[in-house]
């Protein structure tokens, strides 16, 4: 290569650790992707304006933040532009950088605004009791229906666990209506629970679901509610549940879920699935942690049926004051 060659291509590479250097911002007109502009992608753009306001919050230059998270400047810079492609590892090096929790970057409800910042704070390290308390706590000042909860009594769990076989009981015994809230769900569709996720899908059943407890609510002042096993997997629809009723898990073992399941005459693909078992026991073990937020528990296995009702009519008696 001629001497004129090598000084052209170092001049080249010198340019090119300049433009690197550089600290382009979208006000600034050699800002890579000026000509790509409608082809950026919201979320990448989203991700950038996060970026910079966290950098800009804790006083950082994008210097220091490429540093600290050990990657290039021009790769920080197509970043916070919106034109990055960043893996989610680069990512999390971002964010160790900013010193905040990679959801924080990525943006959830929970970064929106100061408060939702602060509150989240107070929240983080606490344990699962506290955060119980919080809960409660709040509920009772945002929900009005809180007030009369221990008038409405709500059975939750698995299906197989005796809400239906043991709702009716206890709410005769404490002289209340008893509502199954899958009936009602088909009362206000107009076909069976099946049928609505057939033809419309999961999240309208669960619109119909969260409809049909808040029409309960409204219409009942006292009264045992049988829930779905799925209401749990929607928050907002469970924590309304928490909030205006005491609530009661009805757990059973796997086995006697599944043999009570196929008395009922159980139809559904699961039921008749040669993994049923190792199915039923995974959708029990990621939907026990939310069963287990109930304000008490009763046992329904391992005993008949007069003895668990006993059991669950003097603990539910004893733990809203009536009189056994």
């Amino acid at each position: 290569m001629t001497t004129t060659g090598l000084a052209s291509k170092h001049n080249s590479t010198l340019l090119e650790s300049r433009r690197e250097a550089v600290d382009p911002t979208p006000d600034e007109p050699g800002a890579r992707g000026r000509d790509s502009e409608a082809a950026k992608h919201p979320l990448l753009v989203a991700l950038g304006e996060r970026v910079r306001t966290l950098r800009a919050r804790r006083g950082m230059t994008r210097k220091a933040v490429a540093q600290a998270a050990d990657v290039s400047e021009r790769h920080l810079a197509n970043l916070e532009y919106g034109i990055g492609n960043a893996s989610i590892l680069v990512l999390q090096q971002v964010a160790a950088a900013l010193h905040c929790p990679l959801a924080e970057l990525i943006g959830d409800v929970t970064t929106s605004s100061p408060e939702w910042l602060l509150i989240r704070d107070l929240l983080e390290s606490r344990d699962e009791a506290d955060l119980r308390q919080a809960r409660l706590a709040l509920s009772g000042m945002f929900d009005a229906a809180a007030a009369g909860r221990e008038d409405r009594i709500a059975l939750v769990g698995l299906r197989g666990a005796g809400k239906t076989t043991l709702g009716p009981r206890l709410a005769d015994d404490l002289g209340m209506p008893f509502v199954e809230l899958s009936r009602e769900i088909e009362r206000i569709a107009g076909c069976s629970v099946s049928e609505i996720h057939a033809l419309y899908g999961t999240n309208a059943y669960r619109r119909y679901e969260r409809r049909a407890l808040e029409e309960t609510l409204a219409r009942h002042a006292g009264v045992v509610i049988a829930t779905p096993g799925g209401l749990v997997s929607e928050p907002a629809t469970f924590n309304r549940l928490l909030a205006s009723c005491f609530t009661v898990w009805l757990k059973a073992s796997p086995e006697d879920h599944m043999r009570r399941v196929a008395e009922q005459g159980d139809s559904r693909p699961m039921a008749a699935s040669n993994e049923a078992m190792a199915d039923l026991r995974r959708i029990l073990t990621g939907r026990t942690a939310f069963y287990s937020k109930a304000d008490i528990a009763v046992d329904t296995s391992g005993g008949s049926l007069e003895a668990t009702f006993d059991v669950l009519r003097r603990l539910v008696r004893e733990a809203t004051s009536r009189p056994a």
